[in-house]
This record gives C-alpha cells, sequence and structure tokens, in this order.
C-alpha cells in the first residue's frame, strides 16, 4: 500500500451569470484556453470528471471531482485553478469535500467494506 492515500475531491460550485452569458461555444473555448493550460502547467497526478446537477439542485450547479494523486498534487491543483477566471468568476465555489478512498481500512490495516452490485 502506498504511504500516503490518493485524494478525492468533490468540488461542489455553481455557475456564475458571467459563464451562464457566454455561449456553449465560448465557454468551451474559455475553459480550454484560460483553465486547462494553467492546471497542465501547474500540476502533476491529477485527473477530473465533471457531473451537471443543475436539473436537481439550485444551491449547486456542478460537481467537479478531482483525482489527485497526493495531497501536494491536489494543493497545486487548487492553487492553479485560484489563478484563471475558473474561481470565484465563471464559478462559485461552494464547498470542497476532501478524502481518501477506504482512509478507515488503510488507517487500521483491515480490509474495505462494500456493497457488491449484482
Amino acid at each position: 500500500m502506498p504511504a500516503e492515500l490518493p485524494v478525492t475531491a468533490f468540488m461542489l460550485v455553481k455557475t456564475t451569470p458571467e459563464w451562464l452569458a457566454m455561449s456553449v461555444a465560448e465557454r468551451i473555448h474559455a475553459f480550454t484556453t484560460e483553465v486547462v493550460p494553467v492546471i497542465e502547467a501547474r500540476t502533476h497526478g491529477v485527473r477530473s470528471r465533471f457531473y451537471d446537477t443543475e436539473f436537481y439542485s439550485a444551491r449547486v450547479t456542478d460537481v467537479w471531482v478531482w483525482e489527485a494523486e497526493d495531497h501536494a498534487a491536489y494543493r497545486l491543483l487548487v492553487d492553479a485553478l485560484r489563478e484563471t477566471p475558473f474561481w470565484d468568476r465563471y464559478f462559485d465555489v461552494v464547498e470542497l469535500l476532501v478524502g481518501t478512498e477506504n482512509g478507515y481500512a488503510h488507517t487500521y490495516g483491515v480490509e474495505p467494506v462494500a456493497s457488491l452490485a449484482t
């Protein structure tokens, strides 16, 4: 088992009026030219996934899941994001939920308990 477990961050965000005023093409361009290059230049060992939640929540419109190989990679990610228009311009960061998968099992030296789909 690795000395430090990977970190998973659930970043709960809400779109801003500035983001929503852009066309879909403008949003993709802004993300790929203003956000992604900064993340790629400043981070390592980070993977992302994006979930739309606006149809179920008025407070949180999207959940961005960031998987980082360790806490240092996660800190670099947040530092990078804060230097882009993503942070507090295109999106309001509502909450950060950061954890390690099955951390208790690692701490206590036991096998993780999980349900099995049938």
